[in-house]
């Protein structure tokens, strides 16, 4: 190779590698790039062991049910799967209904907006956030509304990025994180006007118990609504491919076991709230929740060359592969139970606490 063409040549690699990396690497709603992959709170040298610690939880299912062993099992998971959630998703970890003429990022946005106007929040309102991650949904909703937001995770690191999102977006003065177990929130009796959960209640054991703490933190008259992970009346537990599906969807997501759309009600009519309203947000009208899902397959196997890379020369922790083959085996479980509609990640419930409790 002559002189000129290695001058043209090198110039040429460096721009693509860049693009590969930098520009189409990061989610559309760019706050981690894939060189910055790491294992949460977990150190590089020990992802791969709480990798497989984490696939040993599903070896004794019992110690899974209750509630002394889910916080370990969620933080480990969270540790695990943070980073590349947010590379190759976004800041909001859930679903959303595709929306005609709309990116994701705008369904995603819609989506988390309707949570805030079905528990009327407003500013001057103090609203609880169970489970919120990152913290895109709480970005969302405190820019929408108005209302400050105070969210709960399991998962120190978590608490660690939503800060630092909700410095850059300016939002600080408006969004709080508190490290803590939903199970056992920090937070005193009747201290917020309003509570929203997206896809995060899933987590628990046993519903009944997250719904219990959020009914005893709301101030009378509050309103809570949670967009819950639900086996749908199509579900037949006789038929193999579909237990295969939500099985699937258990071990890729850290869930205990995933409830019947049946149930939810009954566990917040249990711990004393009035249902307002309960619907399948993925039922028609609504369009596929798992489109995207299926057009970021490419997406999937440029992301998993580069963590192959990355990981070869040990950028990216060893196990950080293993980690993201998970994710895209559960990617096609929840996607066959979309198709199939056994499964919906946003059975809507609308619940009030007694004015009088």
């Amino acid at each position: 190779m002559d002189s000129l063409s290695l001058l043209w040549t090198v110039p040429l690699l460096a721009a693509g590698l860049y693009w590969f990396i930098c520009i189409l690497g990061p989610a559309e709603q760019k706050g981690k790039h894939a060189t910055a992959i790491s294992g949460g709170s977990i150190s590089a040298e020990k992802v791969q062991d709480k990798y497989k610690q984490y696939w040993s939880f599903f070896l004794r299912p019992k110690e899974i049910e209750t509630a002394e062993k889910v916080p370990d099992f969620v933080d480990t998971f969270y540790n695990l799967v943070t980073d590349i959630y947010e590379w190759g998703w976004g800041q909001s970890f859930h679903f959303s209904p595709s929306v005609p003429g709309k990116s994701h990022a705008e369904a995603t946005r819609l989506h988390e907006e309707m949570a805030a106007d079905l528990i009327q929040a407003r500013s001057g309102h103090r609203i609880l956030d169970v489970g919120c991650g990152v913290g895109g949904p709480m970005r969302a909703i405190a820019a929408h509304s108005g209302a400050n937001v105070v969210g709960i995770t399991i998962n120190e690191y978590q608490v660690q990025r939503a800060r630092f999102h909700n410095k850059k977006a300016r939002l600080e003065s408006l969004c709080e994180v508190v490290c803590g177990n939903f199970l056992h929130m920090p937070f005193p009796d009747d201290s917020f006007d309003g509570a929203y959960s997206i896809e995060a209640t899933c987590h628990a054991p046993k519903l009944d118990e997250v719904y219990a703490q959020v009914f005893r933190v709301l101030k009378p008259g509050a309103l809570y609504v949670s967009y819950e992970w639900v086996t749908t009346d199509k579900f037949r537990a006789s038929e193999a491919q579909h237990v295969e599906t939500i099985e699937g969807i258990e071990r890729g997501d850290a869930l205990p076991g995933l409830r019947s759309y049946a149930d939810i009600a009954e566990s917040a009519r249990r711990v004393g709230f009035e249902v307002v309203e309960e619907r399948d947000l993925a039922l028609p009208p609504s369009h596929p929740w798992w489109t995207r899902l299926k057009m970021g397959r490419v997406a999937y196997w440029r992301n998993h060359l580069l963590i192959s890379v990355l990981s070869a020369v040990g950028i990216a922790p060893k196990g950080t592969l293993d980690v993201h083959q998970m994710l895209f085996q559960t990617a096609d479980h929840l996607t066959r139970g979309g198709d199939t509609g056994i499964f919906s990640p946003m059975h809507m419930i609308l619940c009030r606490k007694p004015i009088s409790s």
